[in-house]
């Protein structure tokens, strides 16, 4: 793979990308909300000659681009929803001009060559699991290799991101005057009171990885009514998808349990999108980690015991072999989701970040496309990963 060409079109290509990164750094858009920010990636895209198609799995602000035609193709992925009130205090402002910025120098370099670059725009990975529908909708059914980088606080390989999804869970008993007929009532807030109890008890036992957060949703009208619904919203965080199985399963046990033991009846509901754990593709990670080395970043595994929450693309890892590194571009001391590291992702060191990113992206998506021997390993361990 001809290195020096990849160097050569990521710095003529340079002020370019950073004015993209800057662009959407400067107006965030939110959760399925990102119109200006999808169509200046994809029109970027689509002036370099890539086939886009919009609004793909029914998602407005979704989109695909492709160049090339066949297998093998190596998706890049675009990042680009910020998080209300802080901005892109997540870095996807550098995430979607990564991809962008990979996509075009790959397609560039490779000028015409065997199978197909694809560039794919995924919104609302903040809550509304873009990937995960898009998965769902089969956009990523004939990728060979899925790439993208986040920025952070740390120089990590692979992402340690663990399964999580919510439930809403409601209690129905019987409304009365707590004074006047208190025994006619059925409390339906002290049914959710319990719930919590229990989940508390339970988070004392969960194995690593696993626990529980829940909020009241509902709790009543008035404190001269005994509440005949009330309702809270909990989120589930594992491990491993299929421990977030089991956990979503005692959720439903303690619900249970509650409303006979109250006399309510009860009801739970899955209200929100499933991110499934991150599977890193060891092989793939091994290459972009040697490429950002001769960069001058070198890579380090994340450090044992510690998760960073979670991401859709644990959806798409499950699908096919894919990697998302952490990148630093401020301090260990730091931590994103703050006003500090939203000024930190239009900082001259995200630019020099971004830069040596693309450069290693799209030198390990030229590798995916030229090294069979790469790709079967990629798959191989696939098949076997947890």
């Amino acid at each position: 793979m001809p290195h020096h060409r990849v160097r050569e079109e990521v710095a003529r290509r340079a002020d370019a990308l950073w004015a993209v990164a800057s662009d959407l750094h400067a107006n965030p858009e939110y959760a399925f909300a990102e119109h200006r920010a999808a169509a200046l990636l994809a029109g970027e895209l689509e002036g370099a000659g890539f086939e886009v198609r919009r609004e793909v799995a029914g998602l407005p602000t979704a989109f695909t681009a492709r160049s090339g035609r066949g297998r093998p193709t190596v998706a890049l992925l675009l990042e680009y929803d910020a998080l209300p009130g802080l901005g892109h205090a997540c870095g996807h402002n550098l995430i979607a001009a990564a991809g962008l910025g990979a996509a075009l120098v790959a397609d560039a370099v490779r000028d015409g060559g065997e199978g197909s670059v694809l560039a794919v725009g995924t919104p609302a990975e903040e809550g509304g699991g873009g990937k995960a529908l898009e998965v769902a909708a089969g956009v990523f059914d004939d990728v060979d290799a899925a790439l993208m980088f986040h920025p952070g606080v740390s120089d990590w390989v692979r992402a340690p991101l663990t399964a999580q999804e919510q439930y809403r869970v409601g209690f129905r008993g019987r409304a009365a005057h707590p004074t006047g007929n208190p025994t006619e009532g059925i409390d339906a807030l002290a049914a959710l009171v319990e719930l919590f109890n229990v989940l508390s008890a339970l988070g004392r036992r969960l194995p690593e990885g696993s626990h529980v957060q829940g909020i009241v949703t509902h709790g009543g009208t008035a404190t001269n009514i005994v509440p005949e619904y009330a309702e809270g919203r909990f989120g589930l965080r594992a491990l491993t998808t299929a421990a977030l199985d089991e956990l979503a399963a005692r959720l439903h046990t303690a619900a249970e349990g509650v409303a006979r033991a109250t006399g309510t009846s009860y009801e739970v509901e899955r209200a929100s999108v499933r991110y499934e754990h991150f599977r890193d593709s060891e092989p793939l990670s091994e290459r972009f980690a040697a490429h950002l080395a001769g960069a001058g970043i070198p890579l380090t595994p994340p450090v044992p015991g510690v998760y960073l929450g979670s991401s859709d693309i644990g959806n798409v890892s499950s699908r096919v072999p894919a990697i998302h590194p952490f990148v630093a571009v401020m301090d260990a001391d730091g931590s994103d989701h703050t006003p500090e590291f939203a000024e930190a992702a239009a900082s001259p060191r995200a630019r020099r970040v971004l830069l040596s990113v693309v450069e290693a992206l799209a030198a390990t998506a030229l590798d995916v496309l030229d090294d069979k021997d790469l790709r079967t390993r990629a798959w191989a361990e696939h098949a076997t990963g947890p």
